[in-house]
């Protein structure tokens, strides 16, 4: 059976006919093409920017305090939970965890408070008592200690690590001695080694020691305040932690929930970046939506001879959508090949920031999504902008362009 070529040829038609109708206007078009270009560049610079920050944040989180935290254990109906407060029986609960093919780690951690004394200043500090070897596979602790040794600490019972802000304050180095008090307690520590999370308010608080020596200090021989999970995906946590807290009986919070206020922050920075960004793009299209207008004023007589010449309403809306649709290709592959230049340039500027995470440099996420959201919004925008003039023009007759009384 043969086929047709006449859609075929007539839509070969219809796009020789646009592209013409595009040079008429070509500085105008070009006007346009620069907006798009720009508008979607902007898009994916701001996207790959703001979601760079926040997978660095939860990178951060995750390799500080863990995808879970089981803590308290609850008692009662699910109406009227009645709660315990830490873990009574953490050997028991650790090896419960492990019996969930999701848990890739589960380390116990003592906390409590403590004042630290040093030649130079007293502070109020928090202690994480660990067992370093369970805690280093819940956590990025190997990675995070900047200075002295992790061996160190490994090998001394009465060693403590130190947060490298907590540390510059007080003047203390590796293998400076210092106190740790508690309720009339005074025990002295060597420093090991500093660490640094990037977290500020981790970095000047916290003091990670031995779990022995945390029991001795807390007075805590049993017990822990809570066991740190990682998760071999951190971001099914949510729906793990439903299943162990009625599993287990004890409250579990992933990740997602307790940093929601700052996943949400970068959420609204996404939101209103790509909106700010894609102002861009519509004043383009109002732009695009003007030129088209004026180019169905000033081609009636070209449409008169297309209509005459047997060419549909549908096929004089495919020469305008044809402008829009050119138009948007090629601001596309320009504004995506400028956003990935964008993108690679900025992730090698220099950008010092010390807050609720540490970096010297830009932070990018490379993702296509950014890409196609960004193509699929200009897409919108510029497509309806066509629509409007090109179904003007459809309904243009030839009589009445002849006769001069079209509208």
């Amino acid at each position: 059976m043969s086929v047709n070529p006449f859609p075929i040829a007539r839509m070969s038609t219809t796009l020789r006919i646009a592209t013409r109708f595009l040079l008429a206007k070509r500085r105008a078009m070009l006007m346009t093409l620069a907006g798009i270009t720009f508008g979607i560049a902007f898009f994916v610079l701001t996207q790959a920017q703001t979601s760079g920050f926040e997978q660095f944040f939860i990178r951060t989180i995750l390799g500080t305090d863990g995808a879970l935290r089981v803590a308290d254990r609850f008692q009662g109906a699910s109406t009227a939970k009645k709660y315990v407060e830490g873990v009574q029986y953490p050997g028991e609960l650790k090896a419960a965890l492990h019996g969930y093919a999701e848990v890739t780690g589960a380390a116990e951690v003592l906390k409590g408070s403590a004042t630290l004394d040093s030649n130079f200043r007293r502070q109020e500090v928090q202690l994480f008592g660990v067992d370093l070897a369970e805690f280093l596979a819940v956590s990025s602790l190997g990675s995070q200690v900047i200075a002295g040794s992790l061996d160190d600490f490994r090998r001394q019972p009465n060693s403590v690590l130190l947060g490298s802000e907590l540390a510059r304050r007080s003047n203390i180095r590796p293998g400076d001695s210092v106190s740790l008090l508690r309720d009339g307690k005074n025990r002295r520590f060597l420093v090991a080694g500093l660490y640094e999370t990037g977290i500020g308010d981790i970095d000047r608080v916290r003091v990670i020691i031995h779990l022995s020596e945390s029991r001795a200090l807390l007075e805590r021989p049993f017990g822990c305040s809570y066991i740190q999970v990682n998760l071999e995906e951190p971001d099914r946590a949510p729906a793990v932690a439903a299943r162990m807290e009625e599993a287990l009986g004890h409250a579990v919070a992933p990740w997602q929930r307790r940093e929601k206020v700052w996943l949400d922050v970068f959420g609204a920075l996404r939101v209103s970046s790509a909106v700010t960004v894609m102002t861009i793009v519509l004043v383009s299209a109002l732009g695009m939506y003007n030129t088209l207008a004026m180019l169905v004023m000033e081609k009636t007589k070209e449409i008169a001879i297309l209509r005459s010449m047997g060419y549909t309403r549908a096929d004089i809306t495919a020469v305008f959508l044809w402008l829009g649709a050119v138009v948007l290709a090629l601001g596309s592959l320009c504004g995506c090949l400028a956003g990935a230049a964008l993108t690679l340039g900025v992730e090698r500027l220099p950008l010092r920031i010390r807050g609720i995470f540490s970096t010297d440099h830009f932070m990018v996420n490379w993702d296509y999504r950014h890409y196609l959201a960004a193509v699929a919004s200009a897409a919108v925008v510029v497509m309806l902008a066509a629509l409007f003039p090109a179904r003007r023009a459809a309904q243009l007759e030839p009589g009445d362009i002849i006769r001069g009384t079209s509208s």
